[in-house]
């Protein structure tokens, strides 16, 4: 940790200061959303996770973090859950300045070939994870949201078919749609709703996308080669601090007037059209 990171930490100084965060996603410390929480807390902010399943794993990881923030379960597919959130997050806070939303999910059927066999009980559940539960989270979180604050959450490009992505592309487009309508609905609360479009990071969700794709020159391996290829800027599947440190503006009062949009943080590979590939 650098000097500065150690200043901002808990200093009450940052983009962040003062502010109180509430992420959701957290799996392991290689999680996007485990860097953001990481880049919330030496920007000066207060941190909340929230724990689907396995509260004690995420307590866990947590002591990894620059300084350890509390825990709340919620399961997104949870009325229950849903209801009481905002309950379990008086617990430790009055109120949120900003959440998280880095949840994505869909069954094995969902993802490689063939595209057209999955059966619609399983596309609902990537649908109703992946893009419903930005809103139903969103809906939940509503009365404690202060007036300025940001809600994010995580994309990635769904303008292209992809090798293996399949029913979570059309799960992505969902959740863009439904950012739209949630930036809509919270704007007269002076809520903002975006989402960052990253590009592709090694963490255990891409190996549970990736499935038999994984692995040397494998599906995956492959597109992450050619997604620093075509990359303006390069691309590090290893390194997720851009898109943690783009959370942060995004989550700050910097960007006040940016709400229903997506944000890449993909090295610009988004704006390189494929016929200007090994040029």
């Amino acid at each position: 940790m650098s000097r500065t990171d150690t200043d901002n930490t808990g200093a009450g100084t940052g983009l962040l200061a003062g502010k109180t965060i509430l992420v959701t996603g957290v799996i392991t410390d290689a999680s996007i959303a485990f860097h953001i929480a990481k880049h919330c807390q030496l920007h000066g902010a207060k941190v909340i996770l929230t724990a689907f399943g396995r509260p004690s794993l995420v307590k866990a990881i947590s002591k990894r973090l620059p300084e350890r923030p509390p825990v709340v379960e919620l399961d997104v597919q949870s009325d229950e859950d849903l209801v009481a959130l905002a309950d379990r997050v008086r617990e430790h806070t009055g109120s949120l300045d900003g959440v998280v939303h880095s949840i994505g999910f869909a069954p094995p059927s969902c993802l490689g070939d063939p595209f057209l066999d999955a059966p619609w009980k399983d596309v609902a559940v990537a649908l109703e994870v992946s893009a419903y539960s930005y809103a139903s989270l969103a809906k939940a979180v509503r009365p404690l949201l202060n007036p300025g604050a940001s809600i994010i959450g995580l994309d990635f490009d769904p303008r292209f078919s992809m090798p293996f992505y399949n029913w979570m592309s059309v799960a992505k487009n969902a959740l863009e749609a439904v950012n739209r309508y949630v930036a809509r609905e919270l704007g007269p609360d002076r809520v903002r709703s975006n989402l960052i479009a990253a590009g592709p990071i090694k963490t255990l969700a891409a190996k549970a996308i990736a499935g038999d794709a994984l692995g040397p020159g494998g599906e995956l391996d492959q597109m992450q080669g050619e997604w620093a290829r075509r990359a303006p800027l390069g691309w590090n599947v290893e390194d997720p601090t851009a898109v943690a440190t783009t959370a942060v503006a995004l989550l700050s009062d910097l960007m006040a007037a940016t709400t229903g949009t997506v944000v890449y943080a993909d090295g610009g590979a988004g704006t390189v059209s494929f016929s200007e590939q090994g040029q």
